[in-house]
């Protein structure tokens, strides 16, 4: 059982950090970070900041006079921040997104990416030679990162939106040019369906969707899945199946994955992973406690 972190003791000298999104009240990670920095004894406090589109260029202006630590970034900020930021580093320059930012020396917000990391962590070892990423948006793009940083030998993309399946692919030439586009859709009567095909030769398939993701405007939208009990059964029992999504805990996908033989992550682990390594970029301290931040999420979402 996760031992409960005591609340932090806020005084004059107490440094912000936070996290920028719309909504972004239901965040883990005001719980994780603030874990992480009463057990590095920083004189930190990590807050949610709910940040209108409209008024992010004044925010990041604002937050960063009041000597603000870090940031980190979250829907549906991620572009709008990379265009703001003073510099990138070249994953987030590749990327044209940015989840964390960090106090320059000489002014203004550096813009990084530790989607790519935080995606990364729970595969290495994995041995895989054809993925298959389910969606074509912003997340996508940090997984796909990833895919081409493991090596795979073919990386297929399936989209719902041809249109916006090119622009994502467009987007993504220059340093991944040998993506392939899939229709997300049935083969015409007697024709070969290419997503059928893809699902039985792919050793790793990774949701980027919100389809299976809780919601409590929704109460029907934790039992839906990207993928039906019919396809899931195309994949081979050695498969991985990887879900973004980690609310609730397991995913549709990830139970039909699992009742199939596959191996099955969530994305509670990227969520972890991508947010010490901001905490390291942020503090400069490489001794960022993963277990305490791991255990603050799992004690907040009631895992036992």
């Amino acid at each position: 059982m996760p031992t409960p972190q005591a609340a932090p003791v806020i005084g004059g000298g107490t440094a912000l950090a936070g996290v920028l999104g719309d909504p972004v009240r239901h965040s883990l990670s005001p719980a994780m970070h603030n874990a992480a920095i009463a057990e590095l004894g920083l004189d930190w406090a990590y807050l949610a900041l709910p940040v209108a589109a409209a008024d992010l260029a004044v925010v990041l202006q604002g937050l960063e006079a009041i000597d603000c630590r870090g940031l980190n970034v979250t829907l549906p900020h991620k572009q709008a921040a990379a265009a703001l930021a003073r510099e990138l580093t070249p994953l987030a320059q590749r990327l044209g997104a940015v989840n964390t930012l960090v106090r320059r020396d000489g002014g203004g917000w550096l813009g990084a990416n530790t989607d790519v990391e935080g995606f990364l962590a729970p595969l290495r070892g994995l041995a895989a030679r054809e993925a298959l990423v389910l969606g074509c948006g912003g997340s996508a793009r940090a997984v796909v990162a990833g895919l081409v940083e493991l090596g795979l030998g073919r990386i297929r993309v399936a989209g719902r939106d041809s249109t916006r399946l090119g622009r994502f692919l467009a987007s993504c030439a220059d340093w991944a040019p040998g993506l392939e586009p899939l229709a997300w859709e049935p083969g015409a009567d007697g024709q070969p369906d290419p997503l059928a095909e893809a699902l039985a030769g792919a050793d790793l398939v990774v949701n980027t969707t919100p389809l299976g993701m809780a919601s409590g405007g929704d109460p029907a939208a934790a039992a839906r899945s990207p993928l039906d009990p019919a396809q899931v059964a195309l994949l081979r029992p050695a498969a991985t199946v990887y879900d973004l999504i980690y609310i609730p805990r397991p995913t549709t996908l990830l139970r039909l994955a699992a009742e199939r033989g596959c191996r099955t992550i969530d994305g509670l682990e990227m969520l972890v992973q991508q947010g010490a390594a901001s905490l390291r970029l942020w503090s400069g301290r490489p001794d960022v406690p993963v277990i305490a931040m791991r255990d603050a999420a799992l004690a907040r979402l009631g895992a036992p």
